[in-house]
């Protein structure tokens, strides 16, 4: 029995061998009549061949169009499946990538139709490069059919190949000029702490902006899109910024209105502005309320929104302010400006997201302390609160509790300007007489002081004696 046993298993072990090398066999003999058919096609097929060069052989220039095709056929998946290939560094010290060799050859595939590449070098009898170019080879009979969308596909793919290998930079005008250094800043949408629909359907709104320039030029208007951004200092407008930079892959450019000189000066800084950028304009309330030294009336400015100079493709216009009061409505109407985002000091829910992202924590015993806080109508921009988790992040307990203690500080800040405000506006209580008095003196005080007033009176009847000394600090807090 044991050996029949035995039997059987080897008996399944050379079957399955067997088969193993009949599916090999047949994959190779597949790969063959497959490289035996297009040997044929190529011989029995009229071919025509494109040359793509390095240099303009009239001008003399770089060929933009040969540094397109270089970045295409170096991401081609058959680049890696070729039998050689050279491995180079890329941009950062870490990036390997694979580019063609001279007069190697590659393959692609478009709309069902294969045509080939070859990177042509010739040499000169120093054996030093005399030119490099590209050569299509091509199907005279797929020409017309896919030549066309084929090198648009070209363009297309290595656009997307350089803009996202592109380092970003951040302009800022100087004297007339751009000066630019590279922009490095982390934020991303993740990282915002913003309302999770308005989050969503912001980003929404910018990556349907990017696939929408066949639509923006059907309709007769220029490809790009603005935004205003208002609320207090510390909101996070900035960071919204920068997220949407690295977001798009867009260019900064920043518009200090106070280093322009005039009108003219600010137009041509837009015209030295290049595609697929975003120009922010920070502050343009605090500009506008320095009538005396703004040197851009608001006519400049709205040309500059949507005049005929404004008339160039991909941008993204960004408007900071404080607050919209006391703005012209001309600058922030439909057209000027496409969507207004307020940005809200901070309430429990972004508190919590930013415990989250400073602090690691989803949960925590003293959360329900801090929404009652914020309930009671405390509140505090979400950069005071994120620099407290920051410098307090090796306990989170401690940074809740720091962040309950400004919360309570900014409160009772808060209560005291009111009540000042408050005695301040209100008429002086009139004279009466004792009897009268008291009621009288009531309707006098400021809803602020009448609450605070019972308030101390339900106290001072679990304290005999006290509310003698809590009329007095009353009547003083009113004397003041």
């Amino acid at each position: 029995m044991v050996v029949l046993n035995l039997f059987l298993i080897c008996l399944s072990i050379i079957c399955f061998i067997f088969l193993v090398r009949l599916f090999l066999h047949w994959t190779a003999l597949i790969y063959v009549v497959r490289k035996l058919t297009e040997w044929v096609e190529d011989r029995v097929h009229v071919h025509q061949h494109l040359k793509v060069p390095e240099v303009n052989e009239s001008t003399q220039q770089q060929n933009q169009f040969y540094r397109r095709v270089s970045l295409y056929l170096n991401s081609l998946p058959s680049l890696e499946d070729s039998d050689f290939t050279n491995l180079c560094s890329g941009k950062n010290p870490n990036d390997i990538v694979l580019s063609l060799d001279d007069d190697q050859a590659i393959q692609d595939v478009f709309l069902g139709a294969r045509v080939s590449w070859v990177n042509q070098t010739q040499r000169d009898h120093q054996n030093e490069v005399v030119s490099r170019s590209f050569v299509l080879r091509i199907k005279k009979k797929d020409k017309r059919r896919i030549l066309k969308p084929y090198l648009q596909h070209v363009h297309t793919v290595s656009d997307d190949i350089e803009q996202r290998g592109r380092e970003l930079k951040i302009h800022n005008n100087s004297n007339g000029k751009w000066k630019s250094v590279p922009f490095t800043h982390p934020a991303s949408f993740d990282s915002l702490v913003m309302d999770a629909d308005v989050k969503t359907k912001i980003q929404n709104d910018l990556e349907t902006f990017l696939k929408s320039k066949q639509y923006y030029h059907k309709l007769g208007r220029v490809w790009k899109r603005s935004y205003l951004l208002y609320g207090s200092s510390g909101t996070g407008k900035s960071s919204f910024v920068a997220a949407t930079a690295n977001l798009l892959n867009y260019d900064v450019y920043n518009v200090n209105l106070s280093q322009l000189v005039d009108e003219a000066d600010l137009n041509t800084l837009l015209l030295q502005t290049a595609c697929r950028s975003l120009i922010v304009v920070e502050d343009l309330d605090r500009y506008f309320s320095e009538k005396s030294r703004a040197r851009i009336t608001t006519s400049g400015l709205l040309n500059f929104m949507d005049g005929l100079l404004n008339s160039q493709d991909e941008r993204i216009m960004i408007f900071t302010m404080n607050g919209k009061d006391g703005i012209d409505s001309d600058l922030l109407r439909p057209g000027r400006i496409d969507m207004h985002i307020h940005f809200p000091t901070c309430d429990f829910n972004s508190f919590k997201n930013l415990a989250s992202n400073y602090l690691g924590v989803k949960e925590h015993k003293l959360f329900p302390q801090v929404e009652e806080i914020f309930q009671s109508g405390a509140t505090m921009s979400p950069a005071e609160i994120s620099e407290l988790m920051l410098v307090n992040r090796s306990s989170p307990s401690r940074a809740l509790k720091s962040v309950i203690s400004a919360l309570q500080s900014n409160s009772r800040s808060a209560v005291a300007a009111r009540l000042s405000e408050s005695v301040a506006s209100s008429p002086a209580p009139p004279s009466v007489s004792e009897d009268g008095g008291a009621a009288a003196w009531k309707e006098a005080m400021p809803k602020e002081i009448r609450k605070l007033y019972g308030m101390l009176r339900l106290k001072s009847c679990k304290r005999p004696g006290s509310f003698d000394h809590d009329s007095e600090m009353i009547e003083r807090m009113i004397e003041r």
